[in-house]
């Protein structure tokens, strides 16, 4: 064994992927742990070391030159039990903790979270992904909670380890801005930023019980599923519901519409009338539909329109007297155009409607009366 011995960082490692490294003497392994007294340990800007025995944290080391001897750590004086000449080895671990941000750390949904839409209720799958950074606060907290048998704990382990918590914790966050801020699933990506920032707070004290602090959580994006068939009937709601707002009537009065159309095709327009207006009635919309539909039936039906309209006073009359002569006031076969007591005209020559006693043109076709 040397005189001194050195203990550091190594320079193989990459400092970007490795959090946490334990000490290991690249000639000789097996003396990684047997360290000499007055062994110099040599710990790096943004780094801190951890001196370990028997699973024990002993003291924590900053950057600088740090000699590890009976006088500079008391606590190993009562652990220890050291030769004469003070170059006896004494069992002992080193850990290096790497103190850098990592600011890119990815996390995503490796499998769909299955939401509800609170408008139209309806289950749809989504994807969500984004990254986080994070630095370590608590050197002893985290190498003793999370190192274990390991000799390394990099950012992948970070990853693993943390990526049930993040998902349960971002899924329930992404569920509640949508069922209970009541936001469109279409719409969530223009809330990433609120979410990013609430995000860090909620995962804040699961890092802190493991000595990390978070120093940032976003959300890159939150995605639908295409083949999903509840995306698909969600589309085509909203597709069925922005048309009727541009024309202006809602989902009751479409359906009515939609059971009008099937009536008037089937029964040629009367049938339709009576549907609509029982339909309107049904559903609290009364006259409007009514008169609705009694408007669609006289483009659909016109001469069916002509018969519902109101007689007018002139005709009544005419109906009224419809067996009678006006001239000679003797009965008469319905139908006649001519009276048989008095020859008195009775029917226009051209339409053949009935005319009013005195009237000089026919009140149908204006044919003027000889």
């Amino acid at each position: 064994m040397a005189i001194v011995q050195i203990v550091q960082w190594d320079d193989s490692i990459n400092s970007n992927d490795i959090l946490a490294w334990r000490y290991v003497d690249r000639k000789n392994p097996a003396k990684s742990e047997e360290l000499g007294n007055w062994t110099q340990l040599i710990v790096r800007e943004s780094q801190e070391a951890v001196l370990f025995r028997d699973g024990q944290a002993l003291d924590l080391f900053g950057p600088g030159r740090h000699t590890l001897s009976t006088d500079n750590i008391p606590i190993l004086g009562g652990l220890l039990r050291l030769a004469t000449g003070g170059q006896s080895a004494f069992k002992a671990s080193v850990w290096f903790i790497n103190k850098v941000n990592l600011l890119d750390i990815k996390w995503g949904t490796q499998t769909p979270l299955l939401l509800r839409d609170p408008e139209y209720q309806i289950p749809v799958y989504i994807r969500a992904y984004g990254q986080f950074g994070i630095r370590i606060s608590e050197s002893r907290q985290f190498v003793i909670k999370l190192a274990g048998n390991k000799s390394s704990l990099s950012r992948s382990d970070i990853e693993n380890y943390f990526k049930g918590v993040i998902l349960s914790k971002m899924g329930d966050m992404i569920a509640t801005y949508i069922s209970h801020k009541k936001i469109n699933i279409f719409e969530i990506n223009t809330y990433l930023e609120d979410m990013s920032n609430e995000a860090v707070e909620k995962i804040r004290p699961v890092f802190a019980n493991y000595g990390i602090e978070p120093l940032n959580f976003y959300f890159g994006s939150v995605n639908t599923v295409d083949d999903d068939e509840g995306i698909k009937k969600l589309k085509s709601a909203m597709s069925e519901r922005a048309s009727m707002n541009i024309m202006g009537y809602n989902y009751q009065q479409m359906r009515s519409f939609d059971v009008m159309e099937a009536a008037a095709k089937n029964e040629g327009g009367s049938g339709m009338l009576n549907a609509g207006v029982g339909l309107g009635a049904g559903m609290g919309m009364g006259g409007a539909i009514g008169q609705m539909a009694a408007q669609m039936g006289q483009y659909i039906n016109p001469q069916q329109s002509q018969q519902v309209q109101q007689p007018q006073p002139q005709q009544q009359q005419v109906q009224s007297q419809a067996n009678v002569c006006p001239s000679c006031g003797k009965s008469i076969p319905e139908g006649a155009k001519f009276c048989m007591f008095c020859g008195a005209r009775l029917a226009c020559s051209n339409c053949g409607a009935k005319l009013i006693p005195g009237a000089k043109f026919c009140p149908q076709c204006g044919n003027q009366i000889q």
